[in-house]
């Protein structure tokens, strides 16, 4: 069974720093492309960065300079590196792939950023 979850999310003060790790269980996180998302509350969820399977990276430009994916192949982990955080990057974090054609989500981890 393919599963994904995410952690590393807590209470940050503005400015400060947060890692979420999503670790994959059933597939191989090298083989396809990953995506973190975002959910605030009564919003839609946005893409926040993607790391493909040959590690080339994207990121939405509210996290540009901020924000770094990554992707431990040995721990079939990846990473969202956050930095600089700010009241607006409140939300619930999801790891995202593709397997066998449907979308595959974890179950979120919550980042809450106070002023």
């Amino acid at each position: 069974q393919v599963q994904l979850l995410e952690s590393g999310g807590g209470l940050s003060q503005a400015g400060g720093s947060l890692r979420l790790s999503c670790t994959a269980s059933g597939f191989s996180l090298s083989l396809t492309s990953t995506g973190w998302h975002r959910q605030a509350p009564g919003k839609q969820r946005d893409l926040v960065a993607t790391i493909d399977h040959q590690g080339n990276t994207n990121y939405a430009d509210s996290v540009k300079g901020r924000f770094t994916i990554s992707r431990d192949n040995a721990k079939n982990t990846v990473y969202l590196q956050m930095i600089t955080l700010k009241p607006e990057d409140t939300a619930v974090y999801y790891c995202k792939i593709n397997y066998l054609g449907l979308a595959l989500w974890g179950q979120g981890t919550l980042v809450t950023v106070s002023s």
